[in-house]
């Protein structure tokens, strides 16, 4: 077990202080620096053939997310769906320039070659 605070308990002026120790507690973090858009293209990058299912469990978000993103991906031309049998296959535009105006001297394929 890892502690990491420390509270000093004060006592009257004859006490000694007392030291309450709390067990370090590792909350998950509520934000990343990467959007679900960008965690899905990198494991889009890793296996193009993946399943919805598997995308969301990978990424932590819903079915309908995936699918919802997708969508929007292949809206905005960064993504292209195949169909392979009964699967779809996915092709990234590692081309395509990431959107904001302070990062759009940078493609996907530099973010997903950094990410691995």
């Amino acid at each position: 077990m890892h502690f990491v605070s420390c509270f000093i308990i004060h006592g009257s002026n004859q006490e000694p202080y007392h030291f309450l120790i709390m067990p370090a507690t590792a909350p998950r973090p509520t934000w990343t620096f990467l959007t679900n858009h960008t965690h899905l293209l990198v494991v889009l990058n890793r296996e193009a053939d993946a399943r919805i299912r598997d995308l969301a469990d990978e990424v932590g978000i819903t079915q309908r997310a995936v699918q919802r993103i997708l969508a929007e991906l292949v809206a905005d031309g960064i993504l292209t769906i195949r169909k392979e049998g009964r699967r779809n296959a996915y092709r990234i535009r590692r081309s395509a320039r990431l959107r904001h105006p302070l990062e759009n001297k940078h493609t996907i394929g530099e973010i997903l070659t950094l990410l691995g």
